[in-house]
């Protein structure tokens, strides 16, 4: 009796490190018939600029203690904490300028 070949799928992720582990396992051959081609790019490198800190090595492994802890690289929580200052810079410099508007517009009126 002949055994039928069980069909094995493509990952359904869009992990670049899944999808490398996946297909250091696997021939690209046997899923010829399930492949597509596409039309623009799948993977786009975003044209960020790179920014360089000095920490001292004391605080680069807190740092790296908190992003372990979190699992992710350490250059995310780096990132997502610039980000928050920045948001929270934006939005009180918004709130101080508007306040200043309003005594601006109040003074006009009297």
């Amino acid at each position: 009796m002949e055994k039928t070949m069980k069909r094995q799928r493509l990952p359904d992720t869009d992990s670049i490190e899944e999808l490398a582990k996946f297909w250091d396992t696997h021939d690209l051959t046997d899923f010829e018939q399930v492949l597509e081609e596409v039309g623009r790019p799948v993977f786009v490198h975003r044209k960020g600029t790179s920014l360089s800190i000095d920490l001292e090595p004391t605080e680069v492994e807190r740092v790296k203690k908190i992003a372990r802890s979190k699992g992710v690289h350490e250059t995310i929580i780096l990132r997502q904490w610039i980000l928050e200052r920045l948001h929270e810079s934006s939005a009180s410099g918004r709130s101080r300028r508007s306040r200043s508007q309003q005594i601006t517009r109040k003074t006009r009126h009297l």
